[in-house]
């Protein structure tokens, strides 16, 4: 089996995906690029190869089982065992005016649309990747979420936590609860699992709205798919430590 490191990222085609994905490769990862779109995920890795980085595109629908075992056979042949899996994927939903979803007249199906992507679209990528993770000697989980997910911050008025959206910011608490369960599940073994806070990002996800660049969302994300043996595990992390929950 090969001693290069191999990562998976989804959504890693642009934004902090593909920040994140630079990033393991100018570590010496060899780096899956997970993308559902063919033309923007081949660009993505041929940006990569450019820069020194041992890529290859996945094709990846993480809302489809038959597309998610498929990335998963695909690891397998290239790389035989994964290390680090960061589930980026992620989508926001439609929102109204100044990115408000009211919770008062929520579509329903919009609310399943968001769940199934930002957190069952996470256990179904997880649990198919998992058999290759264990091959490991030091298997990594990263779920990026959302200070919006932070119970904590959005009960405090004090605190600027942009406009209610009543399906994204569920989904993203959701999501941290649930990489709690699998941090638990997985306690006293070499698995460890986070969850991380890009921040606000300028990318076309925000309308390209935001102080931090792709690269600076993604260097937290990065730290926790690279933690030592023994490192933190069921936390939810930010550039300045763990999010308040």
């Amino acid at each position: 089996m090969s001693e290069t490191r191999t990562a998976l990222v989804t959504g890693a085609n642009k934004g902090i995906g593909y920040a994140i994905a630079a990033g393991l490769g100018a570590l010496g990862y060899r780096v899956g690029v997970g993308a559902r779109d063919e033309d923007r995920r081949e660009a993505a890795v041929e940006a990569l190869r450019a820069a020194g980085a041992d890529a290859f595109g996945v094709p990846l629908d993480v809302t489809d089982d038959r597309s998610v075992a498929d990335a998963a056979a695909l690891v397998g042949r290239r790389a035989g065992r994964l290390d680090a899996l960061v589930n980026n994927a992620g989508i926001a939903g439609e929102t109204g005016p100044g990115w408000a979803q009211d919770p008062t007249t929520l579509d329903l199906d919009l609310v399943r649309t968001v769940v199934e992507t930002n957190v069952i679209g996470v256990i179904r990528v997880t649990n198919a990747l998992l058999p290759l993770l264990r091959r490991s000697t030091s298997p990594r989980i990263v779920n990026v979420s959302s200070s919006v997910g932070s119970l904590t911050r959005q009960a405090d008025p004090d605190v600027d936590v942009g406009p209610v959206m009543a399906a994204y910011a569920p989904s993203k608490s959701f999501l941290n609860a649930v990489t709690v369960q699998y941090a638990r599940w997985f306690a006293g073994t070499d698995i460890l699992v986070n969850a991380v806070c890009p921040g606000l990002v300028a990318t076309d996800f925000t309308g390209f709205h935001g102080p931090r660049t792709p690269e600076q969302g993604a260097a937290t994300a990065i730290r926790l798919a690279t933690l030592p043996d023994g490192g933190p595990t069921g936390s939810f992390f930010e550039d300045d430590g763990v999010v308040p929950w």
